[in-house]
């Protein structure tokens, strides 16, 4: 049966031909089998009408990088954090990642998922239907594998899309020597994962103290050999050569870049790798310098925006307030930061032919808002509580 959108403000979306943000009027969206069959301003007989009440209709937002598999909080290193406490002093007390690995691995599989479950049923609330979700707090064989076998159990139970991304390379638990541990992840956990189909990405954290660069192609190479996509965090408290290894590898998206230096921007401004910010992170972290989308996207690098949520360093789950930030603190414009949360945010997940877009033959993602210009997505600092009305998920609504 063809659905019928009508009484629509406007609709905008990002133009992949005409590489701007288009503003539609006086136009009918119709949907079938959960897809986008025509824009149109013919009249066409349909049982099922939908009645827009004269909001503006844009693509559902896509989070291109969260850490959702946890379980249990760590509000008190926030306050250590505030107080001037440092990483060394908050994992000495007690805190810090491996604080989240043992609650995980504590917890039995109904445990983990029910909490994976309230950590990411916000992001619906707040028009993210495309998710991109990080094991990484697993840190051996058994617990990275459940974490992902928990993604997609959400990803079946939920009504929007998770996207499922292997960071076994998140930190080197401290029973391991770094070599012991790469070698875990590349002769015992991609393997089986591989086999399991249970991740699309691998991701690796390549900083200094963490995974090095030699370090990150080691691992995204074996990745690769079994049919997983390279991504990184890089440059986010030094530049070390990252965005070389995302090029060699050819790394859907490279994440953080508050530290990047001239030479990596060219390097990804050369090549198809999308260039993630994390603002929430920074702010979260009370941090003064965020990553200078202005620069990037002058350079010429296609920058997305997503929160980073994780139960450490970010717990925002609304992409309009991370582009709140990234319009007060990383020069972008409210039209970048849209193209950011819709289509760029889809391409850093290598799904541009199916979502982030109002097109023909796209799905039916679709958020319906009583403003009257994108402006007011960020203006509105609680827009996406209080201005989103509705949530369309393949064709049907979902809040």
């Amino acid at each position: 049966m063809i659905k019928k959108i009508t009484n629509i403000s406007k609709i905008i979306s990002y133009n992949d031909i005409s590489n701007d943000i288009e503003i539609v009027k006086n136009k009918d969206i119709l949907i079938e089998n959960g897809k986008i069959i025509e824009i149109t301003n013919n009249c066409h007989d349909c049982n099922d009408v939908i009645d827009a009440n004269n909001n503006i209709i844009t693509p559902g937002f896509i989070d291109s990088h969260t850490h959702p598999i946890f379980i249990g909080e760590r509000s008190k290193e926030f306050f250590m954090r505030i107080n001037g406490k440092d990483y060394n002093e908050i994992s000495e007390s007690g805190g810090g990642i491996f604080s989240t690995v043992e609650k995980l691995k504590l917890a039995s599989d109904d445990e983990l998922y029910e909490s994976s479950l309230k950590n990411i049923s916000p992001f619906i609330n707040n028009g993210t239907t495309t998710i991109e979700a990080k094991s990484g707090y697993g840190l051996s064989t058994k617990d990275e594998i459940r974490s992902l076998e928990i993604i997609n159990r959400l990803n079946k139970s939920l009504e929007i899309d998770i996207v499922p991304t292997f960071l076994g390379a998140h930190a080197i638990p401290i029973r391991y020597s770094k070599n012991d541990y790469i070698k875990l992840i590349c002769n015992e956990m991609i393997p089986e994962i591989s086999k399991r189909k249970l991740a699309v990405f691998c991701d690796v954290f390549c900083e200094n103290g963490y995974f090095d660069t030699d370090d990150s192609k080691k691992i995204l190479n074996t990745a690769k050999e079994y049919g997983m996509i390279p991504r990184m965090h890089i440059d986010e408290f030094e530049c070390i050569g990252g965005a070389f290894i995302a090029n060699e590898v050819n790394a859907a998206s490279v994440d953080h870049l508050m530290a990047i230096d001239e030479s990596s921007i060219k390097s990804i401004a050369d090549s198809n790798i999308i260039a993630t910010l994390l603002p929430g992170t920074t702010f979260m972290l009370n941090k003064n310098k965020y990553a200078d989308g202005r620069k990037l996207i002058d350079s010429g690098c296609n920058v997305a925006l997503a929160t980073d949520f994780n139960p450490g360093t970010c717990t925002i789950r609304s992409l309009t307030q991370i582009m709140l930030l990234a319009v007060l603190n990383c020069g972008m414009s409210i039209e970048e930061c849209f193209k950011a949360v819709t289509y760029n945010a889809a391409k850093s997940l290598l799904l541009e032919n199916k979502v982030g877009l109002i097109k023909q033959n796209y799905k039916a993602d679709l958020l319906f808002w009583d403003i009257n210009s994108l402006n007011e997505l960020v203006y509105w600092a609680d827009s996406s509580m209080m201005k989103l009305n509705k949530i369309m998920k393949n064709g049907n609504f979902i809040n």
